[in-house]
């Protein structure tokens, strides 16, 4: 059975049953980069029509494999954290299930169009946040009167007061990611994807943050958290999916999985401690053996 097959006898199983209903499914998804050396720089134009019409690749082409038979199933009702190194795949994967990155290999599959923080068309520096946030709420799908019913709420959401009618050049990386954050948390998504978001802001606007997405998650979405805290992972996400070199390390519930990765991550920070010992302990041990200058002047008289 194919996994689409699969998807609506799974959503005709939840009609019957009352179980959860899949909302995304990742089936064996490969992504690929395809990184050009500097060194070798682009080339000639006869080279490039050379190397298409023997479909040969370029020499200082490198391939960096992002993401590698990455599966699971999402769920209506679940926050998923997702977690791991630098690298090792989490923003690349959220933007797969976006629908920005085509796959390399296997395939996404969901059941209502993702939202990446909820506003699928980027915000314009040159406009104010009152404009952005209009532009914003219509490109979720509001009515123009439900984006001026909910104006005020995500401006005091957002903490941006009076900035709020300056141009968003003049915002920090900061005060851009509240205001999208709570343009995103004005509307109810059927799959929701949450890059760091929530790394910005005070303690107050975490705790809020923390509690709309509660909320979303109780209006039977999908969340999906990418987030460097795992304490917010923890109380946040009732689902974690811990990614390592671009593969699902360990998928379950959040507390047990954080607790693994840090076990892990502190296993290897002790590793590179001792071996950074013994490497000072041979340069010491090396430096020790090699005669003095003085010495060696004094074997020539």
């Amino acid at each position: 059975m194919g996994v689409v097959e699969q998807m609506v006898r799974d959503e005709q199983t939840t009609s019957e049953d009352g179980d959860r209903r899949p909302t995304v499914i990742v089936d064996d998804l490969h992504i690929t980069y395809r990184v050009y050396g500097a060194s070798a720089g682009r080339g000639s134009a006869t080279k490039a029509l050379r190397r298409v019409l023997t479909r040969k690749q370029s020499p200082a082409l490198r391939e960096v494999k992002a993401l590698r038979g990455v599966t699971f199933t999402a769920y209506e009702g679940e926050s998923i954290g997702l977690i791991g190194r630098n690298g090792s795949g989490k923003s690349t994967l959220l933007r797969a299930i976006a629908g920005l990155l085509p796959p390399t290999q296997g395939a996404v599959y969901t059941a209502a169009q993702p939202s990446l923080l909820g506003v699928n068309a980027a915000l314009l520096s040159n406009l104010t946040g009152e404009r952005n946030i209009i532009l914003g709420c219509l490109a979720m799908g509001m009515t123009p009167a439900e984006a001026k019913e909910r104006y005020d709420e995500i401006v005091e959401f957002s903490g941006l007061g009076e900035f709020i009618d300056l141009p968003m050049r003049t915002y920090s990386s900061g005060m851009a990611s509240r205001l999208r954050f709570a343009i995103a948390a004005a509307k109810s998504h059927d799959v929701l994807l949450i890059d760091e978001a929530l790394a910005t802001g005070d303690a107050d606007f975490r705790r809020r943050s923390e509690e709309r997405i509660e909320e979303l998650r109780e209006e039977a979405g999908t969340i999906f958290l990418v987030s460097h805290s795992l304490k917010t992972i923890v109380s946040t996400c009732d689902r974690a999916i811990w990614l390592d070199g671009g593969k699902i390390k360990m998928d379950g519930e959040a507390e047990p999985v954080v607790e693994a990765y840090q076990e892990a991550v502190a296993r290897a920070a002790k590793g590179r401690s001792s071996r950074q010992r013994r490497a000072a302990k041979a340069a010491e041990a090396a430096a020790s053996r090699k005669p003095s200058p003085r010495a060696t002047v004094d074997s020539w008289d």
